[in-house]
Order: C-alpha cells, then sequence, then structure tokens
C-alpha cells in the first residue's frame, strides 16, 4: 500500500471517528433534551394534579363550611322556635291561671254574698246524752247566717269543750243546710268522788259531776287528786292503770251475767279488789287479775249455790298452788 493510501485511509478514520463521537454527542444531548422535557411535563402534570387536589380540598373544606354554617342557622332557627313556642305556652299558662282565680274569685263572691247559700237549718246526727240545743248553742252557727262563712275546725273546737263529745265533724249540704255529727263519749263508770260522783267513760276522761251515780259501776278508792278530778280531765296515770283491769274484771264477768250486778269495786289496793254485788248481798275479794277466767267461774258457781244469803267470796289466792275458792256466809 502506498504512503497516501495509507494517510487517506487514516483521515477517513479519523473523520469517521469525529463523525461518530459528533453524533454521540448530539444524541446524547438529544436525550438530554427528551428527558428534560419529560421532567417538565411529569412536573407539570403533578402540579395539576397537585391543584386538582387543593382545589378539591377548598371544595370539599368549603362545603363543609357551609354545611356547618347551614346547620347552625338550622340550629339558631330552632332555638328561636322552641323559645317562641315556650314563651307562648307561658303566655296560656297565665292566661288559664288569671281566668281561674278570677272564675274562682267570682264564685266565691257569689258563695259569700248570695242569700241562696243562707242557714236555713241545722242538722245534729248521733247525739244520745248532749242535747241538740246544746250543740247547736256550743257551734255558735246561726240561722240566716252565710254557709260558708265560718271555718268547720273552729266549729269542731267550740263544740268539743263538752265532754261528752269526743270528735265532731261539720258537712255543708248545699245550698242552706248544716249537719253536725257527733261521737259521743259513753258514761261507763262512776268515781266516788267526795259524796259525789264522777262520770268517766273507758278512757278515763271525766265527764261530769253530779250526786246520783246513774247505777252505773261504782270505782272505790282512786288516787287522783281533788283538784284534778275537773270535767274535760282524766284519772292519774296509776288510776288508769287499775282502770285497765276493771274493765277485764268487767268483760270476764260479762260471759257469766254478772257485769251487770257488779255495784262497786274498790282499787285501793291493786293486789286485792274487791267486787260488791248489791243484788246477790255478796262481797268478792278477787285478789289481783291473775288467774280472772278460773276465779270468774267459781264465783259464779258460788253465787249459784248460795242465792240469797249474804256473805263473802275468797278468791284472793294462787289457784296455781291449790287455793280453793269458798263462801263465808254473814253472821
Amino acid at each position: 500500500m502506498t504512503t497516501k493510501s495509507k494517510k487517506a485511509k487514516e483521515i477517513n478514520l479519523y473523520y469517521m471517528k469525529g463523525q461518530a463521537q459528533k453524533n454521540s454527542k448530539n444524541s446524547n444531548k438529544q436525550k438530554i433534551k427528551e428527558r428534560e422535557k419529560r421532567i417538565k411535563e411529569e412536573n407539570k402534570s403533578k402540579r395539576k394534579e397537585n391543584f386538582y387536589e387543593e382545589t378539591e380540598d377548598v371544595i370539599q373544606m368549603t362545603n363543609r363550611n357551609k354545611i356547618k354554617k347551614e346547620r347552625e342557622q338550622r340550629k339558631k332557627v330552632e332555638e328561636q322556635e322552641q323559645k317562641r313556642q315556650l314563651r307562648n305556652k307561658r303566655i296560656k299558662f297565665i292566661l288559664k291561671i288569671v281566668l281561674l282565680l278570677a272564675l274562682i274569685g267570682g264564685t266565691l263572691t257569689f258563695a259569700l254574698v248570695s242569700p241562696i247559700f243562707n242557714i236555713t237549718e241545722i242538722e245534729v246526727i248521733n247525739n244520745e246524752n248532749v242535747s241538740k240545743e246544746t250543740i247547736i248553742s256550743l257551734s255558735e252557727l246561726k240561722v240566716g247566717e252565710n254557709i260558708f262563712r265560718f271555718i268547720s275546725s273552729n266549729v269542731s273546737k267550740k263544740i268539743k269543750s263538752n265532754s261528752y263529745l269526743e270528735d265532731v265533724k261539720i258537712h255543708r249540704k248545699i245550698p242552706n243546710t248544716i249537719e253536725i255529727d257527733v261521737t259521743e263519749r259513753k258514761h261507763d263508770y262512776s268515781v266516788d268522788f267526795l259524796g259525789q260522783y264522777a262520770y268517766i267513760n273507758n278512757q278515763g276522761y271525766i265527764l261530769e259531776i253530779s250526786e246520783d251515780s246513774k247505777q252505773k259501776p261504782i270505782i272505790q278508792g282512786i288516787t287522783t287528786k281533788e283538784e284534778d278530778v275537773v270535767v274535760g280531765k282524766r284519772l292519774c296515770t296509776e288510776d288508769l292503770e287499775k282502770l285497765e283491769q276493771i274493765i277485764k274484771i268487767m268483760n270476764v264477768t260479762k260471759e257469766y251475767g254478772l257485769d251487770t250486778k257488779i255495784t262497786s269495786i274498790d282499787i285501793s289496793n291493786k293486789n286485792e279488789y274487791t267486787v260488791y254485788m248489791q243484788e246477790e248481798q255478796k262481797t268478792i275479794y278477787l285478789g289481783d287479775n291473775s288467774n280472772l277466767s278460773n276465779k270468774i267461774l267459781y264465783i259464779n258457781s258460788i253465787i249459784e249455790q248460795e242465792k240469797g244469803i249474804s256473805g263473802k267470796i275468797y278468791a284472793n289466792g294462787d289457784l296455781n298452788n291449790g287455793f280453793k275458792v269458798y263462801f263465808h256466809f254473814d253472821v
């Protein structure tokens, strides 16, 4: 090969190499441009996506705020409506109260001034010992007086000042009648007191003091002080306890028909109750109230056996220890 050919070949190789390098550089630049372009497009796409996301967030937030405001507005409207309804209810309630009071006031005024409600009759029921006239007088009620112009409790209190009257009920019978319903205490016993007799009931209330025993069993030997034996009061505690024993004696003797034959009972000694039967001419030493039923059984048997014979019956021993009730006639 000639020298010129070698040089030409080297020049071509150099040129081709340079061209290749140039083409390579151009290719690299193109790739770089394409990558930059792609990056720009990706960034642009991301910015759009971010924009859309931000826009959507803003829209959602705006919607939430709008919904919240709407709820608050509805709540405010509802509260105002509730207040308005409550105010209307109060006004209606007040109007009803005013109307009711006006109606009541008008009715009361009419009832208090109308002659239709003036008393024309006063009735008394269930009274036996206290007369109708006495009860009406105690009540201080008058015919012609308005039926509503008095307080029932005050009238009852006045009537109960009579010791025989335990309870009093006042009934208004519209339009013009008053009914007085009384519950009386009963005279169960007479207490021997300074030659007189204090009538008492089975609760120990002193009902009346009289010179007549009215054929009630006479209680002798009380310990109540003389100054305390006053109509309307009760016997002292000790006598009330003995009265309970007397009631037991009367209840048991009633089973044998002997209660009506008892003239008096001496309670001077609580361990030695003494019973007198004037009709049977018998004095009975009862002792205390132990084994009362058995004692009365024996006493009844002796009374039947010793009919018409004056004497004393001793039942003041302990039947559980072999004591026998016996009779000793008067000499």
